[in-house]
C-alpha cells in the first residue's frame, strides 16, 4: 500500500514582506531542491495551502500569510555500497578518520542518494555504528559538501555513543582554516544564535537573542593579503554552516562561498588583472575556501587522546599562492 505518512512544511510570510510575488515563484526560492514546475504541480494537486485554503499558482503572496506544504512522504531508498575511493587517515576496530574531498556529500538525502561518503563507507566496511537513521550509519558529525577535511566515523554503536557525546559536550578539538574577505582583528570571538533565514529557508542566518541556537566561533589571523586574510577558526559549538554564517555576518565572507556571498569581489578594486585573477580563482574553487584541518578527541575504547592534522587541498594552496604573489606587487 502507498505510504499515508505526510511531511508538513510551514512557511509563514514575514510581517515586513512587501514584494507582492507570485506564490509559485515565492516557494521556489524557499523550498530546498525545488523547481518552479514542481512547485506549480504541487499547488495544482492541492499540496499547498495559504491561510487554510487552496490557492492558484498566480496568487500574490502577502505579509502574514501562512503557507503550508503537505506532501505524502515516500520512504527513502536504502543506502547502497559504492566503490568510491576514500582518503583514510586512520582506522582501527572502533573508528575511521576520513579526509573528505570537496564535492562529496556526507550521507544520502534528497537530491544526493548516491555518491556520498556513506555509500563509500558501506563498500569499505560492514562495520558501522547503527543510528536511528538507516541513511547515516556511523556518522558522528558532518562537513558541508564544499568543505574539505577531517571527519570521524564510528564503526561500533559504543563508539558512536561515546564520540557523539564528546561532540555534544564540545569536549574535543576542531580547527578549520579559511580564506576570508577583509582584515579582521588578530584574534577574537564571533557569537550569535543561528537558525534558518526567514527570507530564504535554504540558508542559515544570525537571529535575534532568544531565537535559534547558541553558536560560538573563535578565530585568529594566520596571514594577511591584499584585502583578504587566512584565518584559523575553532568551534565551541557545531551548528549548520556556522563558520560561513558567522564570518559573513561580520563582513568577512569566506572566499568563493556561493551561498553566503564570498564568490564576488568584496573589497578592493574589481578591475583589470585583479578582477581576472579572482574570476579564475572562483572558477578553480567552485566552492568555499574552507578546510577542516585538525581534529582531536578521546578514543572511545582506549581513552587515549587522539589528534589528527591534514594538509590543505591543492585548490586551497593555489588560492594562497596567488594571493601571496599578488600582495607582493
Amino acid at each position: 500500500m502507498p505510504s499515508t505518512e505526510v511531511t508538513i512544511q510551514d512557511f509563514p510570510v514575514p510581517s515586513g514582506y512587501a514584494e507582492n510575488e507570485r506564490l509559485d515563484l515565492y516557494l521556489t526560492r524557499f523550498v530546498e531542491n525545488a523547481t518552479r514546475s514542481k512547485v506549480q504541480d504541487g499547488i495544482k494537486n492541492g499540496f499547498v495551502s495559504v491561510n487554510g485554503t487552496v490557492p492558484k499558482a498566480s496568487y500574490k503572496v502577502q505579509a502574514g500569510d501562512q503557507i503550508r506544504i503537505s506532501l505524502p512522504k515516500a520512504p527513502p531508498p536504502d543506502a547502497l555500497a559504492e566503490d568510491i575511493p576514500l582518503d583514510i587517515v586512520f582506522e582501527d576496530d572502533h573508528l575511521i578518520i576520513i579526509n573528505k574531498p570537496a564535492g562529496m556529500v556526507v550521507h544520502p538525502a534528497f537530491g544526493n542518494w548516491t555518491g556520498t561518503l556513506v555509500n563509500a563507507l558501506l563498500h569499505h566496511t560492514e562495520d558501522l555504528g547503527e543510528t536511528d537513521d538507516d541513511l547515516r550509519p556511523g556518522i558522528v558529525h558532518r562537513l558541508d559538501k564544499g568543505t574539505t577535511g577531517l571527519l570521524v566515523v564510528a564503526k561500533t554503536e559504543a563508539a558512536l555513543r561515546h564520540l557523539s557525546a564528546q561532540f555534544a559536550k564540545h569536549n574535543l578539538e576542531r580547527t578549520y582554516q579559511a580564506v576570508v574577505w577583509g582584515h579582521p582583528p588578530d584574534e577574537g570571538v564571533l557569537e550569535g544564535n543561528l537558525g534558518r533565514s526567514p527570507k530564504d529557508r535554504k540558508k542559515m542566518t544570525v537571529l535575534p537573542d532568544g531565537q535559534g541556537k547558541r553558536a560560538v566561533t573563535r578565530f585568529r589571523v594566520l596571514q594577511r593579503f591584499d584585502h583578504l586574510s587566512l584565518l584559523e577558526f575553532r568551534l565551541e559549538t557545531g551548528r549548520t554552516h556556522q563558520i560561513r554564517v558567522h564570518a559573513a555576518h561580520a563582513g568577512w565572507f569566506v572566499f568563493g562561498d556561493p551561498v553566503y556571498g564570498g564568490d564576488t569581489v568584496r573589497y578592493g578594486p574589481n578591475t583589470g588583472g585583479r578582477k581576472t585573477m579572482f574570476l579564475q580563482l572562483f572558477a578553480l574553487l567552485g566552492r568555499q575556501c574552507l578546510h577542516a584541518k585538525t581534529l582531536g578527541f578521546t578514543h572511545p575504547a582506549t581513552g587515549e587522546a587522539m589528534r589528527f592534522d591534514s594538509d590543505l587541498p591543492d585548490d586551497f594552496k593555489t588560492v594562497l599562492d596567488r594571493l601571496e604573489v599578488h600582495s607582493r606587487r
